[in-house]
């Protein structure tokens, strides 16, 4: 029988559900085992699906600015750090990609801390949390629209104009660039797009277009649309990338309105207080020891798909890297790492999960050994910097890899356990919709078009709620 946490936790008589104490935790006999039981006895809670939501509900304010791969709603966001601290209170995400959590942490009135490995999450998550006075924004964002207008119009017509425009356009030398923009004419409007937003003196508004001139790059290159995976179209109409550029514009400047009216005069004013985002490692938190209340983070997958591959074109244009395999190895896990670091491992589990996926690939064995090993390290700098008896919220499901379960959530929890943390809470959920590959195919355990498919891969994810003792 299926119990929701609370009622499990009262019925089992796991001691995994009273840890108090440090020293308890090696007296537990069969941890893995029994929380392999906890979780196939744990039922849907259905007030953590948000189903009734719309994509405009999902999307207000600034979290309609840039497409990003599996990102949570900012709703379930809302809920973890508004049940779980207190107005004031730091709130952190190692894992920001495109800066959920700490919007909704500054809405809701808390300081934020949030680092990302990859530039183009940090440019993203770095326009998205910055709240700009509208009519600064818009009398900017307009003349740089109307310098682009006037440039086209008068090399298309051919003719002199009273201001005439003089743009640079930047194109980076990279083949890579003209494998996904093979139209040399669509290269140079988007390099002189760029070239325009490259001559902005204010670097607030220069970030706010480069975030939505890399939001329209997969729509100006031959990337098959319906394809989350990189896949070329050579038969993709595309549209005028000025056109595409404006239209993004506009739909920014609605959302950072919003974003502006709801935000505290306090936060706004006082921003550097309130939020602290970084370039860098979640190993390496720029927070000081026992000063956060809550984490709330979405880690990477590591048998979902490259995260890199995905935010490629955007690499590529801002030159954030030269080369697509170079731009990989600095992910979490990533399988194209040139070295794997992996001593001491403390989940049996996940040693168990390794050793079952090394008889059908070893180099994938790898991958999930360095994957599960730089996680751990992850939990470690989250113990460091949160307060006694503060928590985290993990979003994580579950996976395969070439028919061999890999149990993210049991895995994660027994090493968190391990590292000095309690369960407070577990809550399964089921995603009624998420940027993900939703279907894989039996025989690999790969993502594939829907088409191609026989079963979904992500069905339910967990969000695992830890305390530290």
């Amino acid at each position: 029988m299926q119990l929701l946490f609370e009622e499990l936790a009262k019925k089992d008589g796991s001691r995994l559900f009273n840890i108090e104490k440090r020293k308890v935790i090696n007296s537990i006999p069969n941890m893995q085992s029994e929380l392999t039981q906890i979780f196939k006895q744990l039922a849907e809670d259905p007030s953590w699906v948000f189903e009734d939501l719309t994509q405009k509900d999902t999307s207000y304010a600034t979290h309609g600015f840039h497409k990003y791969p599996a990102k949570f709603i900012p709703q379930l966001a809302k809920r973890c750090i508004e049940e779980n601290t207190k107005i004031n209170e730091i709130v952190c995400d190692p894992f920001m990609g495109c800066g959920t959590t700490l919007i909704e942490s500054l809405v809701s009135g808390r300081k934020t801390v949030g680092v990302d490995i990859n530039p183009v999450a940090y440019l993203i998550s770095k326009v998205k949390t910055n709240p700009i006075n509208p009519d600064k924004l818009k009398n900017e964002t307009d003349k740089v629209l109307y310098d682009l207008k006037l440039y086209f119009e008068s090399r298309n017509n051919h003719q002199k104009t009273l201001s005439k425009i003089e743009i640079a356009p930047i194109i980076p030398n990279n083949e890579r660039i003209e494998y996904w923009f093979p139209d040399k004419k669509l290269r140079e409007e988007l390099g002189t797009i760029l070239g325009r937003i490259d001559s902005i003196k204010d670097k607030d508004i220069r970030d706010f277009c480069l975030c939505a001139f890399s939001n329209i790059l997969k729509n100006a290159s031959i990337w098959l649309m319906k394809s989350i995976k990189p896949t070329r179209d050579l038969n993709k109409k595309i549209g005028i990338p000025t056109n595409l550029f404006s239209r993004q514009i506009k739909k920014m400047i609605r959302g950072n309105d919003v974003y502006w009216d709801i935000l505290s005069a306090n936060i706004k004013n006082n921003l550097k207080v309130y939020l602290n985002i970084k370039k860098a490692d979640a190993r390496n938190l720029p927070a000081e020891n026992n000063s956060v209340s809550l984490i709330v983070t979405s880690p990477p997958y590591v048998t979902s798909y490259e995260y890199a591959d995905l935010h490629q074109l955007t690499a590529l244009w801002l030159e954030y890297t030269k080369s697509v395999n170079e731009f990989r190895e600095g992910f979490i896990g990533s399988i194209r790492k040139k070295e794997f670091d992996h001593n001491g491992i403390k989940s049996k589990l996940a040693k168990q999960e390794i050793e079952e996926l090394s008889k059908k690939s070893k180099k994938e064995a790898e991958s999930v050994r360095n994957y599960f090993f730089e996680m751990q390290q992850c939990f470690e700098e989250m113990y460091r910097v949160l307060k006694p008896k503060g928590r985290v919220c993990i979003v994580i499901g579950n996976t395969e890899l070439k028919k061999v379960p890999i149990l993210n959530a049991e895995v994660f929890t027994e090493v968190m356990i391990l590292l000095g943390f309690r369960i407070h809470k577990i809550i399964k959920r089921r995603i009624p919709s998420k940027v993900l590959p939703q279907t894989r195919d039996s025989k690999t355990g790969r993502f594939t078009s829907t088409g191609e498919a026989n079963r979904l891969a992500y069905a339910y994810e967990y969000i695992l709620i830890m305390e530290k003792l």
